[in-house]
């Protein structure tokens, strides 16, 4: 007898389990969602999901430049 896993049906979600928000953007580095979206995201309608996921690709959830890194700490010396 094969197992079958349940399933239950689950709102269209862009999230891929890799939960960070910046601080800069106030977007999660995973989804590019904000907090807002996210949180509101299992009581919103399937228009406003669907609005959503058509804006993410267009958004830069992480800052494309660097803090500085090994250059701006010996600056600081």
């Amino acid at each position: 007898m094969a197992d079958h896993v349940w399933k239950r049906a689950e709102v269209q979600s862009p999230c891929i389990k890799l939960c960070v928000i910046q601080p800069e953007t106030r977007l999660c580095t995973g989804c590019a969602r904000s907090i807002d979206e996210i949180t509101r995201w299992s009581k919103m309608t399937e228009a406003e999901r669907a609005e959503i996921m058509a804006e993410l690709p267009n958004r830069t959830p992480a800052p494309k430049v660097r803090r500085g890194g090994r250059a701006a700490r010996l600056k600081r010396d």
